[in-house]
């Protein structure tokens, strides 16, 4: 089973495919290039949930449904990973640290009403979180020095104190944000794969200040993560194709 890797720009793609020594092998995707990078298969969706959300869906279903099927000229998908920099909350998650969800909550999905906002769920629709396996979750932390928490996905960047201070009240467990992570989980979620969401933090979540982002920094650690990574998610992705495997008892 490989590990799908969805990003929202070639930046971060790239970044993701060089932990993996050896120059990545390009198929096209609808939409889409999928750079393959040792266990990795690595996409720029685009930003936002709805792109990442569609960018995944199309790579899942280029995929064969089984690792002994009569398409099965390759393996299929054992893993999403949302991947790429973001915002962290200060102090749990600082410029150049590593998060990883333990929680991939939609923060803005739901209405604005006079007692304040409403999350889509209290509105009777659809869901508003996804929760990664905890155990891959917590080998992720361990072997990279990821902090665990809730990952905010949102369709407008925070900039402003005031928008910090309403989402970290709304979601207390927050470590960081970014655009596109409920939208691969939710594509991921259509299938029963797994996803995860790892980013490196770039920026400070709070009044918008473009000459403290430290792009390249943050880059560097998601590759530097993504190695790390190798082991990690090849044990997880095997472990499961062997359960898949192993004859049902009742």
């Amino acid at each position: 089973m490989r590990v799908l890797v969805v990003t929202a720009v070639p930046a971060e793609r790239d970044a993701v495919a060089r932990a993996v020594a050896g120059t990545p092998r390009v198929r096209a995707v609808p939409g889409a290039e999928l750079h393959r990078a040792g266990p990795f298969d690595v996409v720029a969706g685009g930003a936002g949930p709805a792109a990442a959300a569609a960018a995944t869906a199309f790579a899942l279903a280029s995929a064969p449904s089984s690792p002994t099927g009569p398409a099965a000229a390759d393996e299929p998908y054992g893993l999403v990973v949302s991947a790429g920099i973001g915002g962290g909350f200060a102090p749990a998650a600082p410029v150049g640290s590593l998060v990883v969800a333990d929680v991939i909550a939609a923060a803005d999905l739901g209405a604005e009403t006079p007692d304040g906002f409403v999350p889509v769920t209290s509105l009777g629709f659809g869901r508003d979180r996804f929760v990664p396996p905890a155990p891959l979750v917590r080998e992720v932390a361990e072997a990279t020095g990821a902090v665990p928490g809730q990952v905010l996905t949102v369709s407008t960047v925070t900039g402003s104190a005031a928008r910090t201070a309403a989402l970290l009240a709304a979601h207390p467990g927050a470590v960081a944000e970014a655009m596109e992570g409920f939208g691969v989980a939710e594509a991921a979620a259509r299938l029963g794969v797994p996803v995860l969401e790892l980013r490196a933090v770039s920026n400070a979540v709070g009044p918008r200040d473009r000459d403290a982002w430290r792009i390249g920094e943050a880059l560097a650690a998601l590759t530097g993560a993504f190695g790390k990574l190798v082991p990690v998610v090849e044990g997880w992705t095997h472990d499961r194709l062997d359960r898949h495997r192993a004859p049902h008892r009742d």
